[in-house]
């Protein structure tokens, strides 16, 4: 089994280095490695207009797979806009411990801002193609709207390496967006938006994340749940 290198902390105002991937600076300068793109879109209210009043609910639904009190070491696969990150620390039980991981240093940053000191958590700068953590490390992995950010051979890496850091008889939890039902306005609403600032998102409403698991991992159990109209969806796969 391959091993990877013990991660180090990151502390604010330093970072490891780790490249920004060439389609994130490109794509998405204005949504996450802007400075500014911290200012404008760290507002509760607004992440959960984004996401059209769901946004506690989706969060929701994440956190409790991992059940009212969380053990073991969790893996956060990208910081989030809004207090998802908050409501999973609530959940940490005394043996249960927090990584995050982010590849974009100004994300990095805000989160510590965000969080303050917390002994249950580690926050590190790292690309979610190339997590530097043992195999079988992780109890529990959450990807929560990353994933319709990313190419397909970006997040096709970054499923298997999700999978890869579970534990067997762990998780990895996935949220992010589906195909709306044909009954949904939401079906035709959102096209002009995805394609306009999303490119990467309509191959969640072509395919499946099951499409995109690594060829040993097709036969693990997977249970797919749809909301809002079938706009967004919450994958989980049982290691």
């Amino acid at each position: 089994m391959q091993q990877k290198i013990t991660p180090t902390i990151t502390v604010p105002g330093t970072v490891c280095p780790v490249t920004l991937p060439e389609y994130l600076e490109k794509t998405y300068w204005w949504a996450y490695t802007h400075p500014n793109a911290v200012r404008v879109f760290e507002r509760q209210w607004l992440v959960n207009l984004i996401l059209w009043g769901n946004f506690a609910k989706l969060r929701d639904l994440a956190l409790q797979e991992m059940g009212s009190e969380i053990q073991g070491n969790v893996l956060q696969v990208a910081c989030v806009y809004g207090n998802f990150t908050q409501h999973l620390i609530q959940r940490l039980g005394p043996q249960g411990h927090l990584n995050v991981i982010d590849v974009a240093p100004v994300q990095i940053t805000n989160l510590h801002a965000k969080l303050g000191p917390q002994k249950q958590v580690s926050i590190f700068q790292q690309d979610s193609t190339d997590l530097q953590f043992a195999d079988a490390s992780q109890d529990t992995v959450v990807v929560f709207f990353l994933l319709h950010e990313q190419p397909a051979e970006v997040r096709r890496k970054t499923i298997a390496e999700a999978m890869r850091v579970t534990k067997p008889g762990g998780k990895i939890v996935f949220v992010d967006y589906h195909h709306p039902k044909a009954t949904s306005p939401f079906r035709y609403l959102m096209v002009p938006i995805l394609t306009t600032l999303e490119p990467f998102a309509m191959d969640l409403w072509h395919g499946q994340i099951a499409d995109w698991l690594p060829g040993d991992c097709q036969h693990l159990p997977l249970d797919k749940q749809t909301y809002f109209g079938g706009l967004y969806q919450k994958v989980v796969i049982q290691r």
